[in-house]
């Protein structure tokens, strides 16, 4: 998952982008209300996880925003990104007003990181319609173990590869655009280019060779997995 991290203390968000990354997630961290719409606008997240107290500006003296803002900006230009907003566990004030506004789901601080990642997994689900697993041919997909498997066996896959697997399967038999696979993969600092990601469907078509899945190009619109011919 790309998850956009919205959290101005700094030992906080370095902690949940560390466990988040050693998850295998991508995490992008916005430190000011003002950051965190510009990065909402112009990249597409799998989820957002949302502090409500923030400083509206990136600078040290400047005054306190707010979260819900964010959030309201999102979903009134339509964005239905999952938000998991974090909360003063005894403000039971905030949570109501993050909940009206349109996030998804909350969690009170202190949290344990083991559920922060679960419920992130949760919300993309739902988001997504899918379950934990998805199956095509003997290629299977253990969402929550982040986990490919081929005929049983784990199939390993370098991290864009792997992403690039992943966003085919969920679910497996939908069109995904190249757009769409390369602003999952590509950095603000970066763009992932045609020829690069056709490298990484390439390399993929031959490691799902005989698994009775195979990935076909869609001309002008982008990749299917389907089962194999």
């Amino acid at each position: 998952m790309r998850i956009l991290l919205v959290e101005d203390d700094a030992v906080l968000r370095e902690v949940i982008t560390r466990s988040l990354e050693h998850e295998g997630h991508r995490v992008d961290p916005a430190v000011s209300a003002q950051q965190a719409s510009h990065l909402w606008r112009v990249q597409p997240f799998d989820a957002v996880l949302l502090d409500l107290n923030l400083p509206q500006h990136d600078r040290p003296d400047s005054p306190m925003g707010n979260g819900l803002s964010v959030l309201r900006e999102a979903r009134a230009r339509g964005d239905r990104t999952p938000v998991l907003v974090l909360t003063a566990r005894n403000r039971t004030d905030e949570r109501i007003a993050g909940l009206d506004t349109g996030a998804d789901d909350y969690l009170g601080k202190p949290f344990d990181l083991a559920e922060v990642e679960a419920r992130l997994r949760a919300l993309v689900r739902r988001a997504l319609g899918t379950d934990d697993t998805a199956q095509l041919g003997d290629l299977r997909l253990d969402r929550r173990a982040r986990r490919f498997t081929l005929a049983g066996e784990p199939l390993e896959l370098p991290a864009r590869e792997f992403e690039v697997l992943w966003e085919l399967m969920s679910p497996p038999g939908h069109a995904v655009s190249k757009r769409q696979l390369s602003d999952k993969l590509s950095g603000f600092d970066e763009s992932l280019g045609d020829n690069a990601l056709e490298a990484f469907i390439s390399r993929l078509r031959k490691k799902l060779a005989g698994s009775g899945a195979s990935i076909r190009t869609l001309r002008g619109i982008g990749y299917l997995l389907e089962p194999e011919v």
